[in-house]
């Protein structure tokens, strides 16, 4: 079950998605979360945890991740992704994921409150 919460952050508002099994699988699924975010909170600005997108997103070789972001863009969409990216030893990933954190669109953050922060313009 997925829930999507909004906060008000004193910056700009932030949605944070949250749930136990994994709901960006491809490109589709990708933009039916992005619009129902829209739609529940009236949010362009989104937290989605690592565990809720499939490892096929952090394999670059399949270009999943690119196609997503280059949608989210597109719409306007920020979004932070939260967890451990550690465990991705591909140097690819790893300069992505450094370019991507260099820019304020799209993130790959650590923790939830710091994907807040960023995401809200509080930082």
């Amino acid at each position: 079950m997925m829930h999507i919460t909004k906060l008000e952050t004193g910056g700009e508002p932030v949605a944070v998605v949250s749930g136990q099994e994994t709901i960006i699988q491809d490109v589709q699924s990708a933009l039916d979360l992005m619009a129902n975010v829209r739609y529940e909170t009236d949010c362009d600005r989104m937290i989605i945890p690592k565990l809720l997108v499939t490892e096929l997103f952090f394999d670059l070789k399949t270009r999943l991740a690119g196609d997503i972001l280059q949608k989210y863009t597109n719409y306007g969409m920020k979004v932070a992704f939260v967890g451990d990216f550690s465990v991705y030893a591909s140097k690819s990933f790893r300069d992505f994921v450094y370019e991507c954190n260099s820019g304020t669109d799209i993130l790959f953050l650590p923790t939830e409150q710091e994907a807040i922060d960023r995401l809200s313009g509080r930082k």
